[in-house]
């Protein structure tokens, strides 16, 4: 497959990470985040679950250290020219292969390195700490790209808007199927089917999918459930499209509506606008997290809402979607013009044994917030 953007767009982010090095005063990057060698190359596997690392120099030259299982992998899905690999073998030892990379390729000075990755374990990271001490001196960079990353160009906001659009089409496939008896299996299958069918990828977590006392849950988790005559079902999903993500998160109802349901839907909506009307450049994540703290708290709820309230959305991959900044007390990062977000407000009642959850991704343009996904905020009673 070719890489999925201009050579014009792979050429502005090479250009941007350049000068974010050069303000930095990086000789080179040790990229070992999948979502960084994607974004600057266009390289897509899920073989960083193994020991492998893009080498960017302040020149921009840019080497891959991966392994043989990878090689085509590279070569047909990135614009990189120099790969390498390294050996499997009984005492093989591809932190060694890297510092020889390196040195062939006259690396030295202050290299920053993602260590904050899944890409790199603490076992690799201290083999490569002691492996370059005294050839090189070592910066904490795990930030530089995805603070790149969160800025959207015109080419992934399309990606993005071809997300959305798959979300919503597995957001209608679950709505459909929503009654009582529906097996909670057919469901996730009728979602995932939607999003495949129109050209959609895997996404970088499992959906979540939880009836009953499991709607309370956060995570998706092993084992299914047919829905009950009156019962709550609760939905996070995303549409993927080449690997950027649009989010949304429902819980629905079959049967007759609980008062509780009608209650904290309405705060919900309530503080999911809230959200949305701080969405704009200028405004902080700390200050979107407010602002669901500020109406839950106002409804008395505060002990059922969560400590975040959403985070960036972009290309990411497993395990998991979320990219940052997060929306947490305090987070002082500065929301800017296309960048990516998903809100969701949720609420979890443990002694009543009942969740209400809304949420939906968003653009952030000049002056506010576009929404990409669940047009209709209303409850979901069938």
């Amino acid at each position: 497959m070719p890489v999925h953007f201009s050579a014009a767009e792979m050429s502005a982010r090479q250009h941007r990470l350049l000068a974010e090095m050069a303000r930095g005063k990086l000789d080179g990057m040790l990229l070992f985040a999948q979502e960084s060698m994607f974004w600057l190359t266009g390289y897509d596997t899920f073989g960083f679950c193994f020991f492998q690392c893009l080498y960017v120099g302040a020149d921009g030259r840019a080497a891959l250290l991966t392994r043989s299982a990878d090689l085509r992998q590279a070569q047909h899905t990135s614009n990189l020219e120099d790969i390498r690999i390294w050996k499997d073998a009984v005492d093989s030892d591809p932190v060694r292969d890297l510092v020889a990379m390196l040195a062939d390729l006259g690396a030295k000075g202050r290299l920053g390195v993602e260590y904050d990755s899944y890409g790199l374990t603490a076992y690799r990271g201290r083999q490569l700490d002691a492996a370059l001490a005294g050839k090189a001196e070592l910066i904490d960079a795990s930030r530089l790209v995805p603070r790149l990353r969160c800025t959207k160009s015109a080419e992934e906001i399309v990606c993005v808007r071809e997300a959305a659009r798959l979300s919503d089409l597995a957001d209608k496939a679950a709505i459909d199927l929503l009654r009582p008896g529906a097996d909670e299996g057919e469901i996730l299958a009728a979602q995932h089917a939607a999003i495949f069918a129109g050209g959609g990828d895997y996404p970088a977590n499992e959906f979540i999918i939880g009836s009953g006392a499991d709607a309370l849950l956060c995570r998706y988790k092993s084992g299914r459930r047919k829905l009950d005559a009156n019962d709550q079902l609760t939905l996070e999903f995303a549409g993927a499209f080449r690997h950027y993500h649009a989010a949304i998160m429902r819980t629905h109802v079959v049967g007759e509506p609980r008062p509780l349901h009608l209650s904290y839907h309405a705060a919900a909506k309530e503080a999911l606008l809230a959200c949305e009307a701080e969405f704009r450049p200028g405004r902080t994540a700390g200050d979107v997290y407010a602002a669901h703290a500020r109406v839950f708290d106002a409804h008395g709820l505060k002990s059922h809402r969560l400590n975040a309230c959403g985070y960036a959305l972009g290309a990411k991959f497993t395990p998991s979607w979320m990219d940052p900044p997060m929306f947490y007390e305090g987070n002082d990062w500065v929301i800017a013009g296309n960048q990516v977000y998903f809100a969701h407000m949720i609420l979890m009642d443990s002694a009543t044994r009942t969740a209400l959850c809304l949420g939906r991704t968003y653009l952030v343009g000049e002056k506010g917030a576009e929404p990409l996904n669940a047009a209709d905020l209303s409850l979901v009673a069938r």
